[in-house]
C-alpha cells in the first residue's frame, strides 16, 4: 500500500533487513519485480539493463579489483570521477561491501581540484575515465598517498591499470567486510558555496538507515513497481540520495541518461519514468519549452531539491501536468531534513515540514527556540541524542566540526521561518540575508519575483553597501535573448517596479546589473559570497 502521508509509522527491522540483503545481493522480495535495478540509456541506441541479481554479481568482481588487484584495506579512500555511465553504480556498491571510503567527484573538477581532493583525503585510489586522466597525469606527482590509479576506458594509458580489463578477469565470489553503523561509508565535498569545500563524512548508517526512512517512502514515494529517474551529477550526495539509496532499499527501477546537460525533450516523454526528481532550473527549462507541449504517461510523482522553487513555476507545472512538485530541503551533511509528504497540503514556497528522524527548530543565536513567525537559524537537535542521519564530522578537520554545534543544536548554516502549523521557509543562507535600514531581506524572496518576469533566465541577489542604509539590496540578472538589446535604464525600472509588485515593496532591488552569466559551483550553485565581496571591495 502507497504511504498517504497521513502517519509516519517505521519498521526499522524491515528497513535494516533491505538494506542488508542489498549489500549481500539477496533480494528474495524483488525476484517478481519485472524492473531492472539499473537501466541505463546513451540517447544513441545503446541500453544497459541489469537485474538486482546481475548488479550483484558485477559489483562483487569490482570489490574484488579493489580488495585484490589494488590491495585496498576497509577504510582506504577512494575517489571515483565518472559521467553517468552503468561502472559508476558498480563502483558505489563495491566500495560497501569492501569496506572501502568512496569520495565522488564531478567530472567539472580542474586539475586544481582535483589535487585539492587527493592531498586533503590522501585517496590511495581514484578511478575515472579518458577525459579526467590527463588532469590527473598532470598532478599525480604531488600526492603521494594516490597507489592506484584505474581507467575506465576501451583502451590502455601508461601508468593506469584498465578497469575493464581487471573487470572482465576478476572472480564473482566476494565475503563483505563486516562493517559497523558508524565505521565510514563516503566523503562528499561539499559545494564550497561559502568557503573552500569541506569534506563531509557519512557512515553506513546515515545514509542506509536515514534515507529508508525519510526519503524513500515518505517523500519519493517508491514502491518496486517504479522507474525512477533522478537528474544529479555523479559529484554529489544528492545522486547517492536518489540514484542508489532510496530507489534501491524500496526496489524501484535507477533509471539514467548519459546525456552531460539536462534537455526537456528527451527521457520524461519517452520512457516510462513514474517518479522524477530534479532541481528547479529544470523544471524552469520545461515551462520555458512550452511544458504543453510535452506528454508524459506514466509520470505520477515529481519532487524538486538543491535549491528552492519559484512558486510561478510549481503552479504552470501543475497547470499542464496535474501534478504538484514535493520540494525537499537538504544538506550534503544530512539527509532530508525537510520536506513536502505525500497527502500533506503543499504550500508553494514552503520547504514543508522536518522529516522523521529529525528534531529541527528554528534558534536564535543564543540556542533558544523561536515561536513561528520568527526568523532564525534552522538547526536540528542533537543533544542529549544525536541523529544517526547526520554526517560524522568533517574528516580530519575537528574544529569545523565543533563550530556547528551550537548548545543542542546542529546550525545548518541556513536561515529560516516557521508558520503556524508548523511549514519551514528557506530565508537564505545566513551569509546571504541582507539588513538595509533595518529591514532584513533574503535573497530568494527577490530572486523568486524577478524570476517570474518573462524577460529574467535567472538572478542573484546579494547585499550591496549604501550611506545611508548601510546596505541595500542588489540584483544581478541573466537576461533573455529576447530581452537583452532593451535599453538596461528602462529594463531595470520595469524590473523594479514588478518585484514591487510581487513581494514587498522595502524588498525591491535598488542597484542592479545585468550579466551574461552568474558565478557558480561545479554543483550548479551561485556563488553568492563572491558577488558580495566583489560589491564591498568597490565601496
Amino acid at each position: 500500500m502507497r504511504n498517504s502521508g497521513k502517519e509516519y509509522k517505521f519498521n526499522f527491522l524491515n528497513d535494516i533487513y533491505r538494506l542488508f540483503c542489498l549489500r549481500e545481493n539477496s533480494l528474495p522480495y524483488l525476484e517478481s519485480s519485472k524492473n531492472p535495478a539499473l537501466w541505463w540509456v546513451d540517447g544513441a541506441g545503446e541500453e544497459v539493463r541489469w537485474s538486482f541479481e546481475e548488479l550483484g554479481v558485477l559489483s562483487r568482481k569490482v570489490a574484488n579489483v579493489l580488495s585484490d588487484a589494488c590491495g585496498l584495506q576497509r577504510e582506504d579512500r577512494v575517489i571515483l570521477i565518472l559521467p553517468r555511465i552503468p561502472e559508476w553504480w558498480l563502483v558505489n556498491v563495491a566500495c560497501m561491501r569492501t569496506g572501502t571510503v568512496l569520495i565522488p567527484g564531478t567530472q567539472q573538477l580542474t586539475a586544481k581540484d582535483i589535487l585539492h581532493r587527493l592531498q586533503k583525503s590522501k585517496a590511495k585510489c581514484i578511478i575515472t575515465d579518458d577525459s579526467v586522466a590527463p588532469a590527473v597525469d598532470s598532478i599525480g606527482a604531488q600526492c603521494q598517498s594516490l597507489k592506484f590509479k584505474l581507467l575506465v576506458s576501451e583502451g590502455h594509458r601508461e601508468g593506469w591499470l584498465n578497469f575493464k580489463d581487471l573487470l572482465k578477469n576478476a572472480p564473482s565470489d566476494h565475503h563483505c567486510v563486516t562493517t559497523k553503523c558508524q565505521d565510514p561509508m563516503a566523503i562528499y565535498f561539499t559545494s564550497g558555496t561559502t568557503g573552500s569545500p569541506k569534506m563531509t563524512e557519512h557512515s553506513h548508517s546515515s545514509y542506509g538507515i536515514g534515507l529508508t526512512v525519510n526519503m524513500a517512502v515518505y517523500w519519493l514515494d517508491l514502491t518496486s513497481s517504479d522507474i525512477f529517474w533522478n537528474t544529479s551529477d555523479t559529484g554529489w550526495a544528492k545522486s547517492a540520495w536518489s540514484s542508489i539509496f532510496s530507489p534501491w532499499i524500496q526496489g524501484a527501477c535507477v533509471f539514467v541518461h548519459k546525456m552531460p546537460h539536462f534537455d526537456p525533450s528527451i527521457s520524461l516523454s519517452r520512457f516510462p519514468i513514474t517518479v522524477f526528481c530534479c532541481p528547479p532550473t529544470a523544471y524552469r527549462m520545461f515551462v520555458q519549452h512550452k511544458v504543453s507541449s510535452y506528454t508524459f504517461k506514466s509520470l505520477r510523482h515529481c519532487v524538486s531539491a538543491g535549491e528552492p522553487i519559484n512558486p510561478d513555476v510549481m503552479e504552470e507545472w501543475k497547470a499542464h501536468t496535474g501534478l504538484d512538485i514535493y520540494e525537499g530541503y537538504g544538506q550534503t551533511e544530512t539527509v532530508l531534513i525537510c520536506g513536502n509528504f505525500k497527502g500533506m497540503k503543499i504550500k508553494p514556497g514552503s520547504m514543508g515540514k522536518p522529516s522523521p528522524g529529525y528534531d529541527v527548530k528554528i534558534i536564535d543565536e543564543n540556542s533558544n527556540i523561536l515561536p513561528p513567525g520568527k526568523e532564525g537559524d534552522i538547526a536540528i537537535r542533537v543533544k542529549p541524542t544525536r541523529s544517526l542521519f547526520l554526517f560524522t564530522c568533517y574528516a580530519d578537520d575537528p574544529e569545523k566540526t565543533e563550530a556547528t554545534i551550537r548548545g543542542d543544536f546542529y546550525v545548518t548554516g541556513d536561515r529560516g521561518i516557521m508558520d503556524e502549523e508548523g511549514y519551514f521557509w528557506f530565508v537564505g543562507r545566513a551569509d546571504d540575508v541582507i539588513n538595509s535600514a533595518g529591514y532584513r531581506i533574503g535573497p530568494f524572496e527577490v530572486e523568486s519575483a524577478l524570476v517570474e518576469h518573462p524577460a529574467v533566465v535567472e538572478s542573484a541577489v546579494v547585499s550591496s553597501p549604501d550611506p545611508i542604509r548601510g546596505e541595500v539590496v542588489k540584483a544581478f540578472v541573466v537576461l533573455t535573448s529576447d530581452y537583452a538589446s532593451h535599453d538596461p535604464e528602462k529594463m531595470m525600472k520595469e524590473l523594479q517596479d514588478h518585484v514591487k509588485k510581487v513581494t514587498a515593496p522595502y524588498k525591491y532591488p535598488r542597484k542592479m546589473e545585468f550579466v551574461q552569466q552568474l558565478p557558480k559551483t561545479i554543483s550548479g550553485k551561485i556563488r553568492r559570497n563572491e558577488l558580495r565581496q566583489k560589491e564591498w571591495r568597490k565601496d
